[in-house]
């Protein structure tokens, strides 16, 4: 994306416009990036700062002093007679001067029809009304997957020169990183991979956690997401294997090769279930098994009581997403947040506006950002959310099979360190009809304590014990769950399906597709 920009760059100053506004927080990168245009264009390429004034790039010239003045330095730039490029950096925050705006204002009438350029660079927009037709905005894009892997491959060359057993990486891997570590500035990618290898003196896909932990101070600072550590792996859920499945396909089609291929950037999945049957857990799992970082919005740190803060903190949050994509964007139990759109709340439309930035982005989104929403209630979602473009797929997580139960209950055993690879639990599959996996882990759980109270292993006595003491979801959850079922019936895909030979064990059955 940066040559497209660049090459936008280029245009504009080569048509002579008189003033372009960069956003950018990468000054350095910038102005290493107009070095090379400046040269090509045979001009000189000038910085100014108010600490140092006008400095010409690639030396260490004295201070000018009197330039130090922006309006001083405006003047410098229109009395200046040679073809030339003037970086003014972090000047948005003189764009609230009068005599500033007024002097800007001369230079646009000034450095028309000439070859001499203004180039404001800030890493924020502050543009006032009377420069609004005046000046064009330029947004520069953070460093790509070639830019970072081309970093990467000189940090490790120069690495190896003074010491060759340091950095031992694949190109496989290295690229890999370079995709874990985009969305991070060029110096935030320098500092973690060298964080990589001074910590194992190595450089491999194992790094990919350091480079998540540089992207972890991203999103704290933004305050409206929060970065979730996730682990496990698919085994680990027990049941859903065609989710699980839809998932593993889902998984290549971030890399460079699927977009080659023709395939776009996966949007997301909605996760459709009464509670306790693996929604959430499966979105933890999911940003470990892909290798991408796992953010969690939470809605209610959105709405705000000033007046069109809640849309503004929206939209901060999906910027936030898409700046350190490729990343898992998490929303647990998404009716809370949006039912008031649907429902006539009275809250002056803002749920309704939230809602209109929310479904805009999702459905016109090109970055990288896998959405994962969960969802207990059905009727308290917008119905505008279901309708496909805004997610891939919708998966309905009913109360767990006969099979599932029974890869449940060994998760959790397992888990727990019980030995019960000798033990038939074809009775307690039975006794735990209508249990959620949530109430299986519970019942796990019990176990436990009765085995510990009575001084014994556990057994599937105390299981049986256990289960017997939970009144399960089934029961005290019959009417919602049964209308989700109604809905999804025709309108969603089945997390899990039972195999057709139900009377053998799930340990001697295979998936059937």
């Amino acid at each position: 994306m940066i040559k497209e920009t660049l090459a936008e760059i280029d245009i504009l100053v080569r048509s002579r416009y008189s003033i372009l506004y960069l956003v950018t927080h990468e000054e350095n990168r910038l102005e290493d990036l107009l070095g090379d245009l400046a040269q090509k264009q045979n001009k000189t390429l000038y910085s100014w700062t108010a600490t140092q004034g006008i400095v010409k790039y690639s030396t260490t010239g004295k201070n000018q002093d009197q330039f130090q003045d922006p309006s001083v330095a405006l003047n410098h730039v229109m009395e200046y007679k040679d073809p030339a490029i003037f970086l003014f950096k972090d000047f948005h925050v003189f764009l609230e001067d009068p005599h500033v705006i007024r002097r800007l204002r001369d230079a646009v009438a000034h450095l028309a029809g000439t070859y001499k350029t203004i180039l404001i660079s800030a890493p924020t927009l502050n543009l006032p009304a009377e420069l609004e037709k005046s000046i064009s905005i330029v947004d520069i894009p953070l460093p790509d997957e070639d830019e970072l892997h081309e970093l990467l491959l000189t940090m490790a060359q120069s690495v190896m020169k003074t010491n060759s057993d340091v950095v031992d990486i694949k190109k496989s891997e290295a690229r890999e990183l370079a995709r874990a570590a985009q969305g991070l500035t060029l110096s935030e990618a320098e500092n973690a991979f060298s964080k990589a290898i001074v910590s194992n003196r190595k450089l491999n896909a194992d790094d990919i956690k350091l480079v998540f932990q540089e992207k972890q101070q991203v999103i704290r600072k933004s305050g409206t997401l929060e970065f979730y550590p996730s682990d496990g792996s698919l085994s680990d859920v027990g049941g859903l294997n065609q989710l699980k499945m839809w998932l593993n396909i889902r998984k290549k089609a971030f890399a460079p090769e699927a977009k080659e291929f023709g395939i776009p950037a996966p949007k997301g999945v909605l996760l459709l279930g009464a509670p306790g049957c693996g929604k959430s857990f499966t979105a933890k799992v999911i940003g470990n098994v892909w290798k991408m970082p796992l953010l969690r919005l939470d809605f209610g740190s959105i709405f705000s009581g000033l007046v069109g803060s809640s849309e503004e903190n929206m939209r901060q949050a999906l910027r936030t997403a898409e700046s350190v994509a490729p990343v898992i964007l998490w929303i647990d139990e998404i009716e809370k947040g949006l039912s008031g759109a649907s429902s006539g709340s009275h809250d002056s439309g803002t749920s309704t506006r939230v809602f209109g930035t929310f479904l805009t982005w999702m459905q016109e989104k090109k970055s990288q950002v896998f959405v994962i929403a969960t969802a207990n209630q059905i009727d308290k979602l917008p119905p505008e959310l279901l309708r496909r473009g805004r997610f891939d797929e919708i998966f309905f997580l009913d109360l767990p099979t006969p099979d599932a139960r029974d890869e449940i209950f060994k998760v959790h055993l397992k888990k727990k360190k019980v030995k019960s690879d000798d033990w038939d639990l074809r009775k307690i599959i039975t006794m735990s009809e209508g249990f959620s996996g949530a109430e299986i882990e519970h019942s796990v759980t019990e176990a436990l304590h009765f085995a510990f109270f009575e001084n014994e292993s556990v057994s599937i006595k105390h299981l049986e014990m256990a289960i017997k003491k939970i009144v399960p979801l089934s029961v005290t959850y019959k009417e919602p769950l049964d209308n989700l079922r109604s809905w999804a019936q025709n309108r969603a895909r089945y997390a899990h399906i039972q195999p057709k030979s139900s009377n053998t064990r799930s340990s001697d059955r295979k998936i059937e597709i």
